[in-house]
């Protein structure tokens, strides 16, 4: 329901004036050129707006000098324009789509467009309770793991798009590309800073016919999350944070130029591996891990479902007993079976940013009462 209360207060206050920029900026388009939407973060996303269709392009993340995919959303009863090869053809707005990923379905709810979703893949990891009740009563399918998603399902639900995060080298999307579904690739994932990942629901909101609601939700998150942002720059302390544990022999961590890494500087941390020019994580041996982060001043990790002490993660590796916040008692988790951090704050970002400055930085008082996404692990 806090979701909720987010978009019906701070959203409508900033819709009309939304609608108002938007019908000043729209001059027409001249020599069949369309406008372009200012995105102001994104890096990996461009659009472009023509009467009855907008044109989406995907850069491709892990060669920024190939697009990855390109996409004419057409309206309801427009007529479509000469389409150039590899274009694929979107009727908007979505009706009846497939949701590999766990993260978009909060965004969906937010915009409004869950009734749009017939079928979501990786169930065990949604925690959303309306969207746990649509699965237990047959009115969203269990399309499988996203990993190996089940077409056969996909294909008799006559879904009218497939949304999923693409990965490098992934060789195409097999029967669902012969069946002639419209594949969205979620590069969100991919992009550099938490507001550049944040803005991609203005592509979403487009997608399911919310763009004035995508672009007012848009507008607010970024107004409190560059408010929540300064506040933390008035510290006078950096502390430094590790995040997550070691999942079979190596480490995720935050690279510097991630959403992760970028946020916990926003929140007036360090990050201990804050020099890598990179995006997404990196994966590192424990030992290196320790050697460059062992003085980490608090440690955040994420899990799901099982209980995290104290002495369950030494009697797991006793590794972990040589960080200095383990030793100084500065560890905090969350449970994402309870804290929904994964399906929230990709695109609510100043929710997760509020929480980190109440734990690195509690002398700072912030204007709302942050989300407490992290509890002390004891």
């Amino acid at each position: 329901m806090n979701r909720y209360r987010f978009i019906t207060s701070a959203v409508l206050l900033t819709l009309a004036v939304s609608l108002i920029l938007v019908s000043c900026r729209d001059g027409g388009t001249a020599s069949g050129k369309g406008r372009e939407v200012e995105l102001r973060y994104a890096t990996h996303l461009t659009m472009e707006e023509h009467d009855g269709y907008t044109v989406a392009s995907i850069r491709n993340p892990w060669d920024t000098t190939k697009t990855l995919s390109t996409y004419l959303l057409l309206d309801e009863g427009a007529a479509p324009p000469e389409v150039a090869p590899g274009v694929q053809v979107v009727n908007v707005p979505l009706r009846n789509s497939v949701v590999y990923s766990t993260v978009h379905i909060g965004l969906l709810e937010d915009l409004g467009a869950t009734d749009a979703v017939a079928g979501v893949c990786d169930t065990e990891y949604i925690f959303d309770p309306e969207m746990k009740r649509r699965l237990s009563s047959g009115r969203v399918a269990d399309c499988g793991q996203s990993i190996t998603p089940n077409i056969e399902r996909i294909i008799g639900l006559g879904a009218d798009a497939v949304l999923l995060s693409p990965f490098e080298n992934s060789g195409g999307h097999g029967k669902i590309d012969q069946a002639g579904i419209p594949v969205i690739e979620c590069a969100d994932y991919m992009e550099n800073s938490p507001l550049a990942r944040a803005e991609w629901m203005r592509f979403y909101g487009r997608l399911y016919g919310n763009s004035a609601i995508a672009d007012s939700l848009f507008a607010e998150t970024e107004r409190q999350y560059l408010s929540l942002k300064e506040l933390a720059s008035t510290s006078t302390t950096r502390p430094k944070v590790l995040m997550d544990r070691i999942y079979g022999q190596t480490w995720n961590l935050p690279a510097g130029h991630s959403t992760m890494g970028r946020m916990i500087e926003d929140a007036g941390g360090t990050n201990p591996f804050g020099e890598v020019e990179a995006t997404g994580s990196l994966q590192l041996s424990p030992e290196k891990v320790l050697m460059q982060a062992g003085d980490a001043d608090y440690w955040l990790i994420r899990f799901a479902y099982s209980n995290l002490t104290l002495a369950s993660l030494a009697s797991d590796k006793e590794l972990y007993t040589r960080i200095k916040a383990y030793r100084d008692g500065n560890v905090y988790g969350s449970n994402s079976s309870e804290s929904h951090i994964f399906e929230e704050v990709a695109f609510h970002p100043q929710w997760l940013l509020g929480s980190l400055i109440s734990i690195l930085h509690p002398e700072l008082e912030q204007p709302d009462k942050p989300r407490s996404y992290f509890k002390e692990i004891e």
